[in-house]
C-alpha cells in the first residue's frame, strides 16, 4: 500500500467536532431506511476534505452517511441534498452510482441535513501513479476511468429527470463568476496571480457547443474500482455536479497530466510509457473517440481555468481549517499551495 493510501483510506474514530447525536440517527433510520436494524457502530471515513462522511455499520448491513459540514458554510458549497439526487437519477440510467436509501435535510436530527447511501465493496486508489499495480493493470485502470466519464457526459439529462439540475449555457461565465466569489469569500492572504486569472478568464472563454451532467470534481480517488477487475462499479463525491460543458469535466481530470508531482500529485515529467499510463494525447484521443469529437481546442484556456477552480476549492478548505471544520486533518496544509498553484496556472494563461 502506497503513503497516500494509508493515509487516505480506511476510517478512525469520528473527531470531536464531527460527532452527532448517535440515538436520533437510528431513529431517523429505523423510520426511512428499508430493512434497517440495529445496533449501530460509527466510524469517519479518513478521506474526504469538503463533507464529512461516515461508515454506518450494522450486524447485517453496512451503510455511508455524507453529511453538510457543521459552522458556517460558503454560499452554495456542500450540496449534500443535490449530491443524493443526482446519484438517484444517475443510477436509475445505468450509471455507476451507490443507491440512495434516503435524504434528511432536518438538521433537527444529527446537526446537519445528510444523505444515507449503500456502503459499495472495492478499490479506491488514491495514488494516481499506481504503484501496487502491474503497467498493463494502470492502463487498464485509466482507461475504465476514460470510458465511465465518457458514458455519463452521453447521458440525456432530460431523460434522466435533470433537465433542471443547472443552467443550460453560459457554463464558463457562470462558473468562473462562482469560484471568483468563492475564492475571495474564503481568501486569508491577497493573491496577485488568482486576482489576474479572475479578470482573464471570462474574457477567454470558449463558447460552449454541448451540455451534459458534470461531475465538477472526476478524478481517480473519488471512484470505486471492482475488487479485482478494471471496472468503475460508484463515482462518489458528486459536490460539485450541475448541468455544464463536458469539456471543463473532461480537462478537469486531464490536470493530472499537466500538473507537477509537488502541486497535485501530477504526472509533468513522468515516464508514463514505462508505467503503462496513457500519455495526455492518448487519453484526449480515447475520450473524443467515446464521445464524438474531433478533438479539444483552447487546451490551454481549459487548464488555466481548472486550476484556478482548483485552487477556489483548496482555498475554502484551508479557510474552513483554520475555524475548525475541515473534515481532513491534512487541509491546514493547503494553504501553503494556494500560491504555487494560482501561479501556474497564471503561466498557463499568459501563455495561451
Amino acid at each position: 500500500m502506497s503513503q497516500l493510501d494509508d493515509t487516505f483510506s480506511g476510517t478512525k474514530p469520528v473527531a470531536d467536532a464531527l460527532k452527532f447525536d448517535q440515538s436520533a440517527l437510528e431513529r431517523w433510520m429505523a423510520d426511512n431506511v428499508e430493512g434497517f436494524a440495529g445496533p449501530l457502530t460509527i466510524e469517519q471515513f479518513k478521506g474526504g476534505q469538503s463533507n464529512p462522511t461516515y461508515k454506518l455499520s450494522t450486524p447485517k448491513a453496512q451503510y455511508v452517511l455524507r453529511r453538510k459540514p457543521p459552522g458556517k458554510l460558503l454560499p452554495s458549497a456542500h450540496a449534500v441534498d443535490r449530491e443524493y439526487r443526482v446519484m438517484k437519477a444517475l443510477g436509475e440510467q445505468g450509471f455507476p452510482a451507490p443507491h440512495m436509501f434516503g435524504l434528511c435535510e432536518d438538521d433537527s436530527v444529527i446537526g446537519t441535513a445528510f444523505y444515507i447511501m449503500d456502503f459499495v465493496e472495492g478499490r479506491i486508489f488514491w495514488d494516481p501513479y499506481l504503484p501496487d499495480l502491474s503497467p498493463d493493470e494502470r492502463g487498464a485502470i485509466y482507461d475504465a476511468s476514460n470510458a465511465t466519464l465518457a458514458q455519463l457526459h452521453s447521458i440525456d439529462h432530460e431523460a434522466a429527470g435533470l433537465g433542471d439540475y443547472g443552467k443550460p449555457g453560459n457554463y464558463f461565465e457562470r462558473s468562473i463568476g462562482r469560484w471568483s466569489k468563492q475564492y475571495k469569500a474564503a481568501e486569508t492572504e491577497a493573491v496577485a496571480s488568482m486576482d489576474k486569472l479572475i479578470e482573464w478568464l471570462p474574457e477567454h472563454a470558449p463558447a460552449q457547443e454541448r451540455t451534459s451532467v458534470v461531475h465538477g470534481d472526476y478524478r481517480l480517488d473519488n471512484m470505486i474500482f471492482h475488487p479485482t477487475e478494471p471496472k468503475v462499479i460508484a463515482v462518489l463525491d458528486w459536490e460539485l455536479s450541475t448541468l455544464g460543458d463536458p469539456l471543463a469535466d473532461f480537462t478537469y481530470q486531464l490536470m493530472q497530466w499537466r500538473t507537477p508531482k509537488d502541486i497535485r500529485n501530477g504526472f509533468l515529467g513522468a515516464d508514463l510509457k514505462a508505467m503503462g499510463i496513457p500519455t495526455e494525447d492518448e487519453y484526449v484521443k480515447a475520450y473524443c473517440e467515446r464521445t464524438g469529437r474531433d478533438g479539444i481546442p483552447k487546451l490551454d484556456f481549459y487548464f488555466a481555468y481548472n486550476i484556478f477552480r482548483l485552487t477556489s476549492i483548496v482555498q475554502g478548505v484551508y479557510a474552513r481549517s483554520l475555524q475548525g471544520n475541515a473534515s481532513n486533518e491534512k487541509a491546514k496544509e493547503m494553504g501553503a499551495l494556494v500560491k504555487p498553484m494560482a501561479d501556474y496556472a497564471w503561466s498557463i494563461a499568459e501563455g495561451a
